[in-house]
């Protein structure tokens, strides 16, 4: 009886509730309404006031539908769903394979088709890609650099503590490098255990003084680390050729302000270049100084626009003594990276990589600096016919970011320059990063390594050559704007040492 009573009394209140509901919503409705037409600085919502919010609803929605629900597998930007799922699958270890077709689309000019052998490379007969050392008989503590495919700089800061931790344990694992960013040496770079590139920006976090000048002490310092094996200095970078780096203040916690050694809570933004560098001389001078106090390779990654001015670091080099060259160069493509960024600099300015890769490899050779100057490639590889092609092009090593921030979770929301990434990987929100379990996130760094590896090497095998670093341009073809692909060592043929352009 008792329950009986509870459900007539509660029947008897719903009414009474979905008439409040009803109220408040209406309420709602005509505050709104009012505000809308009282107000003068949109005309949207002034003509057409309540309804004309939808339009931005559906606007800030509209990336997401069309990322689930509209966009063929091939068609969307920065990444395509096809891209994004091989580097899924790679990352769970996963079964690559498909069936019924590929679904690329081979006509659009830029398209990279590798040429096979009609005799291919047996799996018995190839042999373990080859090790290259990277400073040799120039420092001190050179590097001996086992893996192709290295992980790309991402600050402690730009991401979360554990996605720091989840990418260094993976790397770690599947022993590639990585590179810490402009944000300076965190605890969790270290923790994970890998092998570090430590990149200077123009603001020099981690080894500044408080002026923002290069602290030698501190410099030296980091070098102490064993985990520490090459530095970096960022002359400029694929999302913003020109400019600094970007840190919201709401991503500025205590403990970044203090590997950062910036204030707390306040906007970081680096200066445009570094002060003491405004040619290249000086930026051989830099180099120098870093390799003299560090003891370890140096180079630089900058964004290719015109090459002038990397012939003159090259003669100068040519000049003081091969000494005095940098012991690699990461050539980072134009078209935009994980850094928040103006959007007419990352849509606009700097040469993609498939244009400035042979350009900087070719003068190195024309130099007759190939043997001494690394070369790495940087910027929108992340699948094995990105990497193959970089080889192909003259790239000693590959570097990504957002491939491993795939392999990590990230799902493209494109939130990254802000503090509410869904998935944990660009956000310092606790509750976000709860989703983002650095040790099974490191087993996936990992296995999207060495799929990556066993990919590539899978290509080179198809195109005869028993191993990775034996691809050379004559293995690939480029897709031309009439449909015909012509040969990339044709189409970029290798200016070699007294050559004449």
């Amino acid at each position: 009886m008792d329950s009986f009573e509870t459900s007539n009394t509660v029947l008897n209140i719903m009414p009474t509730l979905f008439v409040w509901l009803l109220g408040i919503v209406f309420a709602i409705i005509m505050v709104t309404f009012i505000f809308d037409v009282t107000q003068s600085k949109n005309a949207i919502l002034r003509n057409y006031p309540v309804v004309g919010h939808f339009r931005y609803l559906f606007s800030n929605l509209g990336e997401f539908f069309r990322q689930y629900f509209f966009a063929m597998d091939r068609e969307e930007m920065p990444f395509n769903r096809a891209e994004r799922e091989w580097v899924n699958r790679a990352s769970k270890g996963k079964d690559n394979t498909i069936a019924f077709g590929s679904t690329k689309n081979l006509n659009i000019p830029g398209s990279t088709i590798f040429i096979n052998c009609p005799f291919p490379m047996l799996d018995s007969d190839a042999v373990e890609t080859r090790t290259v050392t990277i400073g040799e008989s120039y420092s001190k503590y050179p590097y001996a650099a086992k893996s192709i495919f290295n992980i790309s700089g991402m600050s402690y800061g730009a991401i979360s503590k554990p996605a720091v931790l989840a990418l260094s344990a993976g790397a770690k694992i599947a022993d590639c490098w990585m590179n810490t960013g402009e944000g300076g040496l965190s605890p969790y770079h270290l923790e994970g255990g890998a092998d570090l590139v430590f990149q200077i920006g123009t603001a020099k976090y981690g080894v500044r003084h408080e002026d923002g000048s290069l602290d030698d002490q501190k410099l030296a310092d980091i070098a102490e680390h064993d985990q520490v094996k090459m530095f970096e200095i960022k002359v400029s970078q694929g999302a913003k050729p020109g400019k600094g780096g970007i840190l919201p203040g709401v991503k500025v916690t205590e403990e970044i302000s203090i590997i950062r050694g910036i204030p707390k809570g306040v906007e970081s933004n680096s200066p445009n270049r570094h002060v003491e560098i405004s040619n290249a001389s000086e930026l051989l001078d830099m180099i120098n100084h870093v390799r003299d106090v560090t003891e370890k390779p140096v180079g630089f990654k900058t964004v290719i626009g015109h090459i002038r001015w990397l012939e003159a670091l090259l003669d100068e080099v040519n000049k003081r003594g091969i000494q005095s060259a940098p012991d690699f160069i990461t050539v980072d493509g134009g078209d935009g990276g994980t850094g928040a960024a103006p959007m007419a600099l990352m849509d606009n300015v700097g040469l993609p990589l498939k244009e400035a890769l042979p350009l900087v490899v070719d003068k190195i050779m024309q130099c007759g600096l190939e043997d001494r100057i690394k070369v790495v490639a940087s910027g929108k590889m992340i699948t094995p016919s990105d990497v193959a092609w970089a080889i192909c092009a003259g790239a000693d090593f590959v570097t990504s970011a957002r491939g491993f921030m795939f392999a990590i979770g990230c799902i493209q929301s494109l939130k990254c320059n802000k503090n509410t990434c869904p998935t944990g990987v660009t956000t310092h929100n606790k509750r976000l990063q709860k989703g983002l379990d650095p040790k099974s996130k490191s087993v996936k760094v990992a296995n999207y390594v060495n799929n990556m590896t066993k990919t590539v090497e899978v290509i080179a095998h198809s195109c005869g050559v028993e191993e990775v670093r034996l691809l050379n341009r004559a293995h690939v073809r480029i897709v031309q704007v009439d449909g015909k692909s012509i040969p990339m060592n044709e189409l970029c043929p290798i200016c070699v040492e007294g050559d004449n352009e």
